[in-house]
């Protein structure tokens, strides 16, 4: 369902940034309006990032192999990582170096109807690829805000389409108001302030999604909601008897990997023991789907044991010496 909702939303965000671009560099050449050159940059960044995110869930789709054994579900999120540089880089410091120029060099608009067609125009299009973000995030977002769904989120493309489109709309509010307040005063420094307000707001994003976008990189567990169903499915008091240690691991937003030391009867036979992993296994996929690769160690449980703790050398990112 994210996949399909997250594809959805880029195409329609395409589709109305290349519309949108094409329409602010027409409204540039008319009017020479900084604001509407860097919206126009903007756009162009955004339909690229819209097109890069498109290429890595394609990507991430390919079959595991020997080299990969666990797949490519993870290029999705350096697609995602990479359109925060892009973000940063191409659209928000382009926007605070013309910001910064016009300021200190304004300069009269010309023809400057055709920047507020253009805006307005822009505002309704963009208005449209934000709702229909909306209207699938509301698919996958359940009870959660959407700040919370923003952070938590592992499949990435939605909360980027939805930042993207969010800050695009402020962004257009920003052009409009430097625009108006030119036209209005007669002084081009008011386009030079629209134009730098929309430079620091593709920076904030950016940031924002460079953060949320890395702690995927590294490796995220899974949500506590689905951490419970894969601690109830193991345990089945009979067979298994308890969760010594467990670990999850997104490999992709709909892979998740789970690696437990689960606790069997030590009268049970290894014919036994077989059985209870294969079955447990079977109830894990069931209650979480996503759960793909599931690794499973059987042990009898020891109480001295589990008060000394884990072994921080044997831990995962823990001590190498």
């Amino acid at each position: 369902m994210s996949t399909e909702g997250g594809t959805k939303a880029l195409v329609a965000a395409l589709s109305a940034n290349l519309a949108i671009a094409a329409s602010k560099f027409t409204a540039f050449a008319f009017t020479g309006s900084s604001s509407m050159l860097a919206e126009g940059v903007h756009s162009v960044a955004d339909s690229g990032n819209q097109v890069l995110l498109l290429v890595g869930s394609k990507r991430a789709a390919r079959t595991a192999d020997e080299e990969h054994p666990f797949g490519y579900g993870r290029e999705r999120y350096i697609y995602a990582f990479v359109v925060s540089i892009v973000l940063f880089s191409v659209g928000g410091l382009f926007a605070v170096y013309e910001g910064v120029e016009k300021i200190r060099h304004p300069h009269e608009l010309h023809g400057w109807y055709w920047a507020v067609g253009v805006l307005v125009f822009a505002i309704l299009a963009e208005g449209w690829s934000f709702w229909t973000a909306i209207t699938e995030g509301r698919k996958s977002k359940g009870s959660l805000g959407w700040v919370e769904y923003i952070r938590r989120a592992k499949a990435p493309e939605l909360p980027v389409v939805l930042l993207e489109d969010f800050g695009a709309l402020i962004g257009l509010v920003l052009a409009l108001f430097g625009v108006g307040l030119t036209v209005v005063t007669g002084d081009g420094v008011w386009d030079g302030i629209g134009t730098l307000s929309i430079g620091v707001l593709l920076v904030v994003i950016a940031v924002v999604l460079a953060l949320e976008t890395r702690s995927l990189l590294i490796g995220e567990s899974a949500d506590k909601n689905d951490v419970q169903k894969i601690r109830a499915a193991l345990v089945d008091h009979d067979s298994v008897t308890r969760i010594i240690h467990m670990r999850t691991l997104h490999l992709g937003p709909e892979e998740l990997l789970v690696a437990a030391k689960i606790g069997v009867n030590a009268e049970d036979s290894a014919v036994q023991v077989a059985a209870a992993i294969d079955l447990a296994e079977a109830r894990v996929r069931k209650a979480v789907p996503i759960a793909r690769v599931i690794y499973l160690e059987p042990d009898i449980y020891s109480a001295e044991k589990e008060a000394e703790g884990l072994d921080p050398a044997a831990t995962p990112g823990g001590p190498t010496h």
